[in-house]
């Protein structure tokens, strides 16, 4: 197993490629995406244990497909409960409480996902995912260490003044470093002119996790109870048999609440759940955990600082009310834009734009989340279920994850024409969003797969060619080849140099790669998988007889001919491409978070046409990519 977790300088600190500050789902998730690809990176929480109860819970549609991919969550989905419907109940002082509306949670004509529901399960548990992940890969956790300050040391290394738990102090170096250490970010601190930016609107909240004894009968649904006269409460079912509660507060003065125990503020907020939920019984057998907190919707002014190569992500970067379970979710996908950026930084293949695309991709997201936070937690406390399932509905793929739009930037290239190429097609892969579910048969082995996950996390880019027929895009298919492979071009340069890199700072050899063979994936490049995706029947065309780039990758040759398997009952070229004539052939560049690049097509006639799309390749590789 290759090394990825320190190694010293002459004066005895520890030295890191990065250092990442809190051990809570953003950290680790870094932590682990960036062993896996052989960075050497160390991650310090102040805690002296991993999460054991409570916190977060709520996973949803498109960070299920994101542990899929990264090959985890499989534990998660057979132990957390499945969420599929949502209610409404209402109570005034003139009507007692009644259900107002039920409704599916995440309607199939409104959301195209492989799990169309909302996964539960306490924060602990996807910290323990992701840890045995970071474990696997030869990373770790420095516990009791607390992160005091930050500066540039003599080597030009950032230098982190670490507070230990036996009161020393300790320096670690590392060329970069992110601060995942919450809403009380010290690390975000340390990056000047950096603020929150949002409403000034604040509010409280109490959470409980426990076991009930109710006749309330939809404790096992995401259940909204408003009462005119108490207030809301948002009921979540749980794994283990447990119900949260989240139970939004009145807002008092710091001094006043200073003055109550936590024992006094637990029973209150039990107390108000029996208000709201009254005539319903209700009464807890036993309390796991519980919280009580204060949250504003606010974005930190900046996500990074260039010159000090310091980033903040997670909580450290934005915070909202937990209503709609978006937060964990929203920290585990800065991390997953994050961390294949600086996997190549610290690789030396990556110009200054890749790494500044994350806080133009992020805190769009981040804006985005707070707009939508505020609406809908007004919905909430609103009460009112038509404007409420109306705004789910309006929010419906953002809330699930799917409908994240990064924009166009050097990394996802806006669409444009010429006289010899075409757009990508009016299909669902569109330049800076993630790729819908697609089913296709696996050439080498005739096994279906769910094409979007089949590769695995590598840090790699995937090159998708479709063609309609093989034998008759025979031209453009070696044209391609041949350029992408000459030793002089951008793409051959690139891949030469990311050879030289694995081969000084290697991916690890993992317990599962004995069942995933990464290596499968690597026969033509460490930075580009190529696939093939054709309708061209099996028995028409051998593996061999393909042009290199695709005979050397043969597990990454895809039959587009089980569109019954899909979800929408289509082929995965009329899907994400919105279909191909005969005669076409389509590129599409996938980066390595599932996230379309950039993707167009031409009249595949001739040669020519085949060495014109390998110089596109290069134009969009080029913006954010060097051959060191």
């Amino acid at each position: 197993m290759a090394a990825t977790t320190e190694a010293t300088t002459d004066a005895g600190e520890q030295a890191f490629d990065v250092c990442v500050v809190g051990a809570g789902p953003a950290g680790l998730m870094l932590g682990s995406l960036l062993s896996r690809f052989g960075v050497k990176t160390t991650v310090l929480d102040d805690r002296p244990d991993p999460t054991a109860v409570g916190r977060a819970d709520g996973i949803q549609p498109k960070t299920i497909e994101t542990f899929q991919m990264m090959g985890l969550g499989d534990d998660l989905l057979r132990d957390g409960v499945r969420v599929h419907d949502i209610c409404m109940w209402r109570g005034t002082a003139a009507e007692s409480l009644k259900r107002m509306s039920r409704e599916i949670h995440y309607p199939e004509e409104y959301l195209d996902v492989l799990w169309p529901f909302i996964l539960l399960c306490h924060q602990g548990m996807i910290e323990g995912l992701l840890l045995d992940d970071m474990h696997d890969s030869g990373g770790s956790v420095q516990r009791s260490h607390t992160f005091k300050s930050l500066e540039k040391s003599p080597s030009d290394l950032a230098s982190l003044s670490i507070h230990c738990a036996d009161a020393s102090q300790e320096s670690v170096l590392s060329n970069y470093v992110v601060g995942c250490d919450g809403a009380r970010s010290k690390v975000r601190d340390a990056i000047p002119d950096t603020y929150a930016q949002g409403t000034p609107h604040r509010s409280a909240w109490g959470v409980l996790d426990g076991e009930l004894d109710t006749d309330f009968p939809d404790i096992w649904s995401k259940t909204v109870v408003f009462s005119e006269e108490y207030g809301t409460v948002l009921i979540i079912p749980r794994e283990r048999n447990m119900t949260r509660f989240y139970i939004e507060l009145k807002m008092e003065s710091d001094d006043a609440a200073s003055h109550r125990s936590t024992a006094q503020t637990q029973e209150l907020v039990m107390e108000q759940a029996r208000h709201v939920l009254a005539p319903y019984r209700l009464e807890w057998r036993s309390v796991e955990w519980f919280g009580h907190y204060t949250v504003a919707q606010r974005v930190a002014a900046k996500f990074t600082n260039p010159e000090q190569n310091v980033f903040i992500a997670g909580d450290a970067s934005h915070t909202h009310s937990p209503k709609a379970a978006q937060g964990m979710n929203t920290s585990v996908h800065d991390s997953w834009n994050l961390a294949w950026k600086l996997n190549l930084a610290v690789r030396g293949l990556a110009t200054p734009a890749l790494l500044a695309s994350y806080e133009t991709e992020r805190k769009k997201i981040a804006l985005d989340l707070i707009h939508f936070d505020y609406e809908h937690a007004n919905q909430i406390a609103g009460g009112d279920a038509a404007a409420l399932a109306e705004n789910f509905r309006t929010n419906i793929q953002f809330i699930a994850g799917v409908g994240v739009d990064y924009g166009h930037n050097s990394i996802n290239e806006p669409v444009r024409e010429t006289a010899r190429s075409k757009a990508g097609g009016c299909g669902g892969a569109q330049p800076g969003h993630t790729l819908p579910p697609a089913k296709v048969t696996r050439y080498i082995d005739a096994n279906p797969v769910d094409i979007q996950m089949d590769i695995p996390v590598l840090g790699q880019f995937r090159v998708y060619v479709f063609v309609p027929d093989v034998v008759a895009a025979t031209s453009f298919l070696h044209a391609l080849s041949d350029a992408v492979k000459t030793e002089t071009s951008l793409m051959s340069r690139l891949s030469a140099a990311a050879s030289r890199s694995y081969a000084e700072k290697p991916r690890p050899t993992r317990k599962k790669d004995i069942y995933v063979r990464p290596e499968r994936y690597t026969t033509v490049s460490e930075l580009f998988t190529f696939g093939l995706v054709t309708a061209t029947e099996k028995a028409k065309f051998e593996i061999a007889d393909l042009p290199a780039i695709f005979s050397q990758s043969p597990w990454s040759i895809y039959l587009d001919d089980i569109p019954l398997m899909d979800t929408r009952k289509k082929t995965c070229t009329d899907k994400w491409l919105g279909g191909l004539q005969p005669g076409e052939a389509a590129v599409m560049n996938v980066r390595p978070d599932g996230y379309v690049g950039s993707v167009r097509r031409w009249e595949a006639s001739d040669a020519s046409i085949g060495a014109e799309a390998a110089r596109w390749l290069e134009s969009y590789y080029g913006a954010f990519l060097q051959a060191s």
